[in-house]
């Protein structure tokens, strides 16, 4: 209890929140919303990199419904409520991509000549490739932290891209090894804003970044 009296130091996820309500302080939604990313991105990553075998793929399925995307819409959702336009922005994206990704899968797939399999995957992913790049250059106002995870996810998409669109297998572990890393980063952000904010002090440093 105590610990929850104290100021909260600021998220590597957050800009100055705006003021929402007369003596109600809200929750960041922010570690949510990595945690989230990272999860799911570590379970495919797992099986783009090559590292599991990818038979067994459809376990992503799920996750990527209920925890990458509906449980990150909903942390971009709060982000708007609480006045933050880049996390709301970037969770309530990522949110649909992972809908979109599950989708895609379990409904659509199937429908695509297999001939035109590897370009349509490859379009989809380098078209988040190029939503992503933008919000790296966006999040230069934030946080070391963040600016690592789509630095990362930059790379991620175009290689994950690029593979599919060329079918190169090797490009597409690539993009598997740097979706860890990605992982890794998004995790290192959710953990360091909910460590600081329940101990009430910097105890996992993430770097503001300032003008």
């Amino acid at each position: 209890m105590e610990a929850a009296s104290r100021p909260n130091p600021p998220s590597p996820s957050r800009e100055p929140a705006a003021e929402v309500g007369a003596g109600w302080k809200p929750a960041d939604p922010g570690p949510l919303g990595l945690a989230a990313f990272a999860l799911t991105t570590f379970i495919l990553s797992m099986f783009n990199s090559g590292l599991v075998s990818k038979a067994g793929e459809p376990v992503v399925l799920g996750v990527a419904l209920a925890y990458g995307g509906i449980a990150q819409l909903l942390a971009g959702m709060w982000e708007f409520r609480t006045g933050n336009t880049f996390g709301a922005v970037a969770f309530t994206s990522f949110g649909a991509f992972w809908i979109s990704f599950w989708a895609l899968v379990t409904f659509f797939a199937g429908d695509i000549p297999p001939e035109h399999v590897g370009a349509s995957i490859g379009l989809f992913l380098i078209a988040w490739g190029i939503f992503t790049l933008y919000m790296l250059v966006a999040s230069l106002r934030t946080t070391a932290a963040i600016v690592a995870v789509f630095a990362l996810l930059t790379v991620t998409f175009f290689l994950l891209g690029i593979g599919a669109a060329n079918e190169t297998e090797g490009l597409t572990e690539a993009g598997g090894f740097f979706g860890l890393a990605t992982a890794a980063a998004a995790w290192y952000a959710s953990f360091a804003a909910v460590t600081n904010s329940t101990f009430g002090r910097i105890v996992l440093p993430v770097k503001p970044l300032g003008d």
